[in-house]
């Protein structure tokens, strides 16, 4: 198979300009790249594409070393490379150690205005590398053993999180590069084939999944569109009881490797506990057809797992469906730069109330507070790519390092803890990673001088903040 070149030419970057064709928007031919941009921008984009149109996209599973060797073939058979570009993580100790291979082949995807999903097939906590049968399929942990996986401080919990440790400098330079990366841990959580699989419940699979996301989100890697996944195994109805709730979920996938393609009771199961959220085949052995995505057309993108692009599709169905008028392609997604920089101006939240520093006071303690907004520099907050979200010199904290509910904000020197770390999230929560919950205004009151506070997420409207643009 042909690899495909780092340094691959690039056809002239072109305004995108929309026009309608047959009641879907016509996306242009001329290649388009993205520039540094954020999560919520692909999020936002998978939102209104959702409905209209689908990604293409193929999965380039090991050797890490060819790390679009698959990718590479659709364009060998279409003319067109895929909109969406598949990379995995790695097991073996040959492909951990070619990740930066990888990581590169990452940044020019992006770079040439492909979608970036990475997939881990991790080994057991507590083995380094591994083989993936007897390693990473048929390996198991016992019930004791996952009680302590789950549970912190524990050597199992401990050397999970070191083994999410290794990972942590490669995601950190898509981070730097300005990359958000779909990022499927823990994929097909509903089965047991793999060691973290098969568990429902609140103490399962969905609770390790729960720690995966604070964890990364702990050491900083905001660019991370968290995609959660289930397989077609068993009943539609079994679903929701693997999901981890939606404060910690971007975008619901689902992988139809019992059916082939979904039967109608699984597409409205994953439509159903999605909440809104954009929807994806994140793995498929035969590629849609057209008529099959017009039947389902909430898919946001599809991505075709590697050696199945040629083992189980023929050429003119590849064809068919990445020429077809619903498809997007390499170069025909809009991706705006969604706020890669620092930006400053007001938080507002319930009743159009602004998040205030009260009394306009700079001293190490100060509380936060909702107020009428006034435009004073109290209300004036810089969002930054660090993480911090910073006022009159200060960082908003979370007072004490706390992290029970209720537990106020406050501004401090900022010091780099956890304490004044938060992620934006695409459904308007601002999420403490380090406690796991979310800036809340008690009860909803909307009175001036209500001191701000964190406290789990919820659906209510007094939890949902809106950003300087």
């Amino acid at each position: 198979m042909r690899a495909r070149l780092f340094t691959r030419a690039r056809a002239a970057i072109a305004a995108a300009v929309v026009v309608t064709v047959g009641g879907l928007a016509a996306f242009p031919s001329q290649a388009s790249a993205f520039g540094a941009s954020t999560p919520a921008a692909v999020v936002d984009y998978l939102h209104q594409i959702s409905g209209n149109h689908v990604i293409s996209g193929v999965h380039n599973k090991e050797p890490l070393s060819s790390p679009s060797a698959y990718t590479a073939q659709a364009h060998t058979i279409t003319g067109k490379w895929p909109g969406l570009w598949g990379g995995e993580l790695g097991f073996r100790s040959d492909d951990i150690a070619n990740r930066q291979t990888m990581i590169n082949q990452a940044r020019t995807e992006w770079a040439n205005g492909s979608l970036v999903a990475l997939t881990w097939h991790m080994c057991r906590p507590d083995v380094a590398t591994c083989e993936f049968d007897g390693g990473v399929n048929g390996s198991s942990l016992s019930a004791t053993e996952w009680t302590q996986l789950i549970t912190n401080g524990t050597s199992l919990n401990n050397a999970y999180k070191a083994k999410l440790d290794t990972a942590v400098p490669y995601l950190q330079q898509l981070k730097d590069a300005g990359v958000p990366v779909l990022f499927r841990p823990l994929h097909e959580m509903s089965e047991g084939w793999a060691w973290w699989g098969g568990r429902s419940g609140s103490a399962g699979s969905a609770r390790l999944y729960q720690i995966t996301h604070d964890y990364l989100l702990s050491k900083g890697l905001t660019n991370l569109i968290w995609v959660w996944n289930v397989k077609d195994n068993g009943s539609s109805g079994s679903v929701a009881s693997f999901y981890p709730g939606d404060a910690y979920v971007d975008v619901v996938t689902l992988d139809p490797w019992a059916h082939g393609w979904p039967p109608q009771d699984w597409y409205n199961a994953i439509v159903s506990v999605s909440h809104g959220k954009p929807i994806a085949l994140a793995e498929v052995g035969n590629v849609p057809s057209a008529a099959q995505l017009s039947s389902q057309p909430l898919w946001a993108y599809f991505m075709i797992w590697s050696e199945y692009l040629t083992s189980c599709n023929c050429n003119s169905a590849i064809q068919a469906t990445f020429n077809d008028s619903r498809t997007l392609n390499q170069g025909q997604l809009a991706i705006s730069g969604g706020g890669g920089s620092s930006r400053t101006g007001a938080i507002t939240g319930i009743g159009g109330k602004c998040v205030d520093v009260a009394g306009s006071g700079s001293a190490n303690g100060t509380a936060v507070q909702l107020y009428d907004c006034n435009g004073t520099a109290a209300q004036q907050w810089t969002v930054g790519t660090d993480g911090t979200i910073r006022a009159l010199g200060k960082c908003l904290d979370v007072t004490g390092q706390g992290t029970a509910n209720g537990t106020k904000l406050q501004i401090w020197d900022c010091n780099g803890s956890g304490a004044q770390q938060w992620a934006a999230l695409p459904d308007g929560h601002l999420r403490n990673p380090q406690s796991g919950r979310v800036l809340d205004d008690p009860g909803g009151s909307t009175a001036n001088g209500t001191r701000l506070q964190i406290w789990d997420s919820n659906a209510n409207a007094w939890q949902l903040w809106h950003l300087p643009a």
